[in-house]
């Protein structure tokens, strides 16, 4: 087992009727050597007064509070002031598996990122098995990115918290996460993997991540849209002047995510907003991902022929239909 310390961030907002469970998940780990870094975000519930009792009673706590600044800055005040060898982040609704943190000093080496598998607990009592396990050592981020991130999982594979990540390379290459937006992990994650040079996965399933009816990953709103757009365009303006790298799969990420703000549902969402959008969009940046054939096509038809993108799709998922009957 390494002696490398780990710092655990946990960002708070608001959950006070989350928030035992989450840190009596985090307390009951062996913690020798670690520490947990707890960031008020502006809570306006009972939160505060909960992290202020655990305080008291942990030594290993650390409390910082600040006005509300959103996910982001949080944990990048918390990663800022972190002190441990690692970093993992908690968000406070989850919660961490038993016997966690033994296992990920049981695998630690000197990797920029190890990752790890997670599962869903659904509040309505829904059962569900957890993705299968992965194990891979001696990886590039590069390499993992363009193996995983295309999989279908249930627990995705940009949620930030299923890595455990070296601090000093988040440090090394300014890894911090864009603030005064949503889809965060989006943004920070293929671009973690682009600098790691050493991933190791293991196939344990440490973290347990509540799906509630009004968390806000899970509630679509107009900001939501525009922050997939913004995201989409940081992402892009990074990715497409790389020349040393594989760029099919991010490629057909992101030009996914411009085509998906023009699907219907979320159109109608947007209403005479959806304008807004529209101009948001890098339009050269999407002209170059959608490398595609269907990519190219769905291109042409937002970009000079939106009035039969319905059509098109109606079309397409007609054909789509049909084969599967068949």
């Amino acid at each position: 087992m390494t002696s490398l310390k780990i710092s655990i961030v946990v960002p708070v907002y608001n959950v006070a009727p989350y928030l035992r469970h989450c840190l009596d998940s985090v307390m009951k780990q062996d913690l020798s050597g670690c520490e947990v870094i707890c960031v008020n975000d502006g809570s306006t519930d009972n939160s505060l007064s909960i992290l202020e009792e655990y305080k008291k009673q942990y030594p290993q706590i650390t409390l910082l509070s600040q006005e509300n600044k959103g996910l982001s800055a949080a944990r990048n005040a918390g990663l800022r002031v972190a002190t441990g060898d690692y970093i993992l982040f908690l968000d406070s609704d989850d919660w961490l598996e038993k016997d966690a943190i033994r296992i990920l000093r049981d695998h630690i080496g000197d990797e920029d990122m190890l990752c790890f598998n997670g599962r869903r607990y659904f509040e309505d009592g829904t059962q569900e098995e957890p993705d299968a396990g992965i194990t891979e050592t001696n990886l590039t981020g590069w390499d993992y990115y363009n193996k995983y991130a295309l999989v279908n999982r249930k627990f995705h594979f940009v949620s930030v918290v299923l890595r455990l990540y070296r601090k000093q390379f988040l440090l090394d290459h300014r890894l911090f996460f864009e603030e005064g937006i949503y889809h965060e992990d989006n943004l920070f994650t293929p671009i973690a993997c682009y600098y790691a040079q050493k991933v190791k996965v293991i196939p344990d399933c440490l973290y347990v991540y509540r799906i509630r009816n009004e968390s806000i990953t899970h509630s679509i709103s107009y900001q939501n849209v525009v922050d997939m757009v913004i995201g989409t365009n940081l992402l892009s303006d990074f990715f497409i002047h790389k020349q040393n790298i594989n760029k099919t799969q991010i490629y057909r990420e992101l030009a996914g995510k411009y085509i998906r703000v023009f699907y219907p549902d979320l159109v109608s969402l947007c209403g005479k907003r959806h304008k807004e959008i529209r101009k948001l969009v890098n339009w050269d940046s999407f002209r170059i991902m959608a490398k595609y054939p269907r990519q190219k096509r769905l291109y042409y038809l937002i970009r000079t022929q939106s009035f039969f993108l319905l059509f098109y799709l109606k079309i397409e998922t007609f054909m789509k239909d049909k084969l599967y009957h068949h």
